[in-house]
């Protein structure tokens, strides 16, 4: 018989959420039940509570950076056991069958199922996300945790780090690259200090002199402040990489020439037209690229996972109680938080 579990739930793009109970899915063979400990806030929850991107589907339960303990596990499942402790990430199901998939490139599957906001592919039914206290999630998207991660603080490495990460390794990044991060956010801090574990040389550019201490705190070796043009022009041809986390329209042509010849600017955090328009001109007689990355892989992200168990790398959060997340939204859009939010679950009551 399905479960029912208590969330808190979006039920229009203007009501505050609240608690709400439903049903998850009775087990299948290849199934972990998670009890949810942890879940970190994503800006996207905001996008998607609000429908800035059209095709929101109420009543949501939002959350993809979940951290938890698994409760039970279906007869196929041979990877998890009661007891451990796992991480379920921006996706929960894929078609097995495609050229991504078996790459071990899920998020490029044209038939990927969103953690929360989405439909399950077998059986039709809405799929809701981490601000729950049980999840049922397919064996193949659940990973494992290293214990000697803070819970709390690893939650967003399932989006925050794995979107930095990925471009990271797609591009490989390792000692002697020369990477830059835009921008000082979830995303953004995660990259500096993943990039710097890797073994780079890493750059902040930032609008914002007041965010060097902080910078060179995560990781950063220098800050370029991208509204003086004497720094911009002194970092000219200077970056392997440079990792784009602005969440908004914003111009990326100032940083095309401080890319290295055949220089990427990835960007993470931004979906839409870019404005201005990008002037091909650095890219075509310089050999430049502007390209895009979306989260990460299962497999990729067990590396990530791994790696950070082993340097000891985690977000840094402030720790919130669920009833606080409508404060939290209106605090992220003022870029409020240093600098992801995690929801204790244990704060979730009717």
């Amino acid at each position: 018989m399905p479960t029912s579990v208590l969330g808190y739930a979006a039920h229009s793009t203007t009501a505050p959420l609240a608690p709400w109970r439903f049903d998850r899915r009775d087990p299948r063979p290849d199934d972990v039940v998670i009890d949810i400990l942890y879940c970190g806030v994503c800006h996207s929850d905001l996008h998607n509570v609000r429908n800035d991107w059209g095709n929101a589907s109420f009543p949501m339960v939002p959350g993809h950076e979940i951290i938890g303990t698994v409760t039970a596990v279906g007869g196929a499942v041979t990877r998890f056991r009661v007891g451990d402790r796992v991480g379920v990430g921006c996706l929960v199901d894929s078609c097995f069958a495609c050229e991504p998939c078996e790459a071990g490139e899920e998020q490029y599957c044209s038939h990927f199922v969103l953690t929360y906001n989405d439909t399950d592919r077998r059986d039709g039914l809405p799929t809701y996300g981490g601000y729950s206290d049980k999840i049922v999630v397919t064996e193949r998207f659940v990973l494992k945790v290293p214990e000697t991660l803070d819970p709390a603080a690893a939650a967003p490495l399932l989006c925050a780090g794995i979107t930095t990460w990925s471009p990271l390794k797609h591009w490989k990044v390792g000692p002697g690259s020369k990477v830059a991060v835009v921008g000082l956010g979830g995303l953004g801090h995660m990259g500096l200090k993943l990039a710097k574990a890797l073994g780079a040389e890493v750059t902040l550019f930032s609008r914002s002199p007041g965010k060097e201490a902080d910078a060179r705190r995560l990781g950063a070796d220098a800050i370029v402040i991208s509204t003086d043009a004497a720094q911009m022009a002194a970092a000219a041809e200077r970056f392997d990489l440079i990792i784009d986390t602005v969440p908004y329209v914003h111009d990326v042509n100032p940083y095309v020439p401080t890319l290295k010849v055949d220089g990427t600017l990835v960007l993470v955090g931004y979906l839409g037209p870019l404005e201005p328009t990008l002037n091909t001109a650095q890219l075509v007689v310089r050999r430049k690229s502007v390209a895009g990355s979306l989260i990460g892989g299962i497999r990729e992200t067990q590396e990530m996972l791994d790696f950070c168990g082993a340097h000891g790398i985690t977000s840094d959060v402030e720790v919130i109680a669920i009833k606080d997340i409508d404060a939290a939204y209106e605090r992220l859009l003022k870029s409020d938080v240093k600098y992801r939010f995690v929801i204790d679950m244990a704060t979730l009551t009717a």
